[in-house]
């Protein structure tokens, strides 16, 4: 099975890269108005190109390399000690690095969604690097590279925390990390206008949606009934999450949009991450079916009763998604309560310590927010000298 196992995770390698470059950078870009939809489309192409080389240089090493419980040290920086014969289980490890590279590309990308049209270009570039060094590569390794999270010798909890594709170490992290970015940053001083392309937001999604097919089939990283199951209830929970969402919608509304319902397969989809290694689908569907309403609730409370321009909802949306299935592992058996409970704080607070440090020294560095004029006017033209659209025309 090892060259079946290896093609495999080739396509989820690149399945999972297809989800930041082009799926979250048209289902975000369409969200903003249009004289911001290259910003966007500048952070999520940098942050890829970046988190790349970031993650050959030393994030890999950190995550999984041998180290001890809290981070793997550095002695695979630069792939040190690994040529194309080196394995990893069945596969060459060199494939694991990119795998798992694509996966360090989209976790700070998904952030992005919390500080669009106001936020400085320099400032993303270094919060971004630093974050996934210092915050997602640690927890990496806690949970995925056999740290203080994986139920090893050295490990908080004896079971270990189950979070087969990233509830935890990529939605979650994610999630907060946006949350606190946002109420730092402050609110747009013009929220009134809707997405300039609802059509965009749902090619991004649909994109997306095609792409989590790798994230977590090829999160069993073999070619193997497992994967297959996985990419299955991940299908099934995202189409529920959409249909509880529109419903939920219509209900409180009196229509279902298509933004709405798009946004309800993103929900579906990070709700299942983490469960999608042990559920069937009948689990699916509850979880699905949950999400697309709990996730739509999130959204009104962290921008009504909070006051918190989380811009794109990427924590009600990815970071209560992920810890939403970590939970429901709990509660279908799969997992100990006290594993899952403990990961998600001790993540938690992990999260918001390092990202509130790293938010402080970066903007020391470089301004968080742009001028009013430069809000005003779009970051397009201002930051990047270049525009979407023709706007005389």
């Amino acid at each position: 099975m090892v060259g079946a196992d290896t093609a495999w995770i080739i396509v989820a390698t690149a399945l999972v890269l297809f989800m930041t470059l082009p799926g979250l950078a048209l289902f975000y870009g369409g969200l903003v108005r249009a004289r911001n939809v290259l910003s966007v489309f500048m952070q999520c192409f940098s942050i890829a190109c970046l988190m790349s080389l970031l993650w050959l240089a030393a994030g890999y090493s950190i995550a999984f390399g041998d180290g001890n419980a809290y981070w793997g040290g550095l002695d695979k920086a630069f792939l040190n000690g690994i040529d194309a014969d080196t394995l990893s289980g069945t596969i060459p490890e060199v494939l694991f690095f990119a795998f798992q590279m694509t996966f360090a590309i989209i976790t700070p990308a998904l952030i992005v969604g919390a500080y669009v049209e106001r936020i400085s270009y320099g400032f993303v570039l270094l919060f971004s690097s630093l974050w996934m060094l210092i915050c997602y590569a640690p927890v990496a390794h806690w949970i995925w590279g056999g740290g203080l999270l994986a139920g090893a010798e050295w490990s908080l909890f004896a079971d270990g925390v189950n979070d087969f594709a990233g509830g935890i170490v990529v939605h979650q992290t994610a999630g907060i990390a946006a949350l606190i970015l946002a109420a730092m940053l402050g609110p747009r001083k013009d929220k009134s206008k809707p997405p300039h392309n609802p059509g965009m937001v749902m090619i991004g999604a649909a994109m997306l949606w095609v792409g989590w097919f790798g994230f977590n089939g090829g999160s069993q990283l073999a070619a193997d009934g497992g994967a297959a199951m996985a990419l299955t209830v991940t299908h099934i929970s995202a189409a529920t999450a959409s249909l509880t969402w529109a419903l939920w919608e219509r209900i409180r509304f009196g229509k279902a949009s298509l933004v709405g319902m798009v946004t309800g397969t993103i929900a579906g989809l990070a709700s299942i991450t983490p469960a999608s290694g042990s559920v069937g689908p009948v689990e699916a569907v509850i979880i699905g079916a949950v999400a697309g309403v709990l996730c739509q609730e999130l959204c009104g409370i962290v921008k009504n009763t909070f006051n918190i321009d989380d811009t794109l909802d990427v924590f009600a949306v990815h970071g209560v998604g992920g810890m939403f299935g970590i939970v429901m592992l709990a509660v279908f058996g799969y997992a100990s309560w006290v594993a899952q409970l403990g990961g998600l704080a001790v993540v938690g607070v992990w999260t918001i310590v390092t990202t509130t440090g790293i938010i402080l020294v970066t903007r020391m560095i470089f301004p968080l927010r742009v001028d009013e004029e430069t809000e005003a006017t779009g970051l397009d033209l201002i930051s990047h000298g270049e525009r979407a659209y023709d706007m005389t025309s």
